[in-house]
């Protein structure tokens, strides 16, 4: 699966977790997620490659873990390693 796909399925996982995303020209400013008032928040940077972007996504992905298992591609699983109980 090519870089532009799992970001796509990347950033629908990260809608179907709650994500409010936004996807604006940034031009290198901070990008990433964050929780205000109560709201998930994820911003990416169209200045950044497809890959960047799909990093930025993953980190969000794995901060803030989904309870129940998801249908997402198994590839996007695979780039999302489980969390280990401490």
């Amino acid at each position: 699966m090519h870089t532009v796909e799992l970001l796509e399925r990347a950033i629908a996982e990260a809608q179907q977790r709650g994500f409010v995303v936004r996807q604006d020209w940034l031009s290198g400013s901070t990008a990433g997620a964050c929780e205000l008032k109560g709201r998930r928040w994820l911003l990416i940077d169209l200045a950044l490659s497809p890959r960047e972007q799909l990093d930025l996504v993953l980190e969000a992905l794995r901060q803030f873990p989904r309870e129940s298992p998801s249908a997402s591609a198994p590839q996007l699983h695979s780039l999302l390693p489980s969390r280990k109980a401490a």
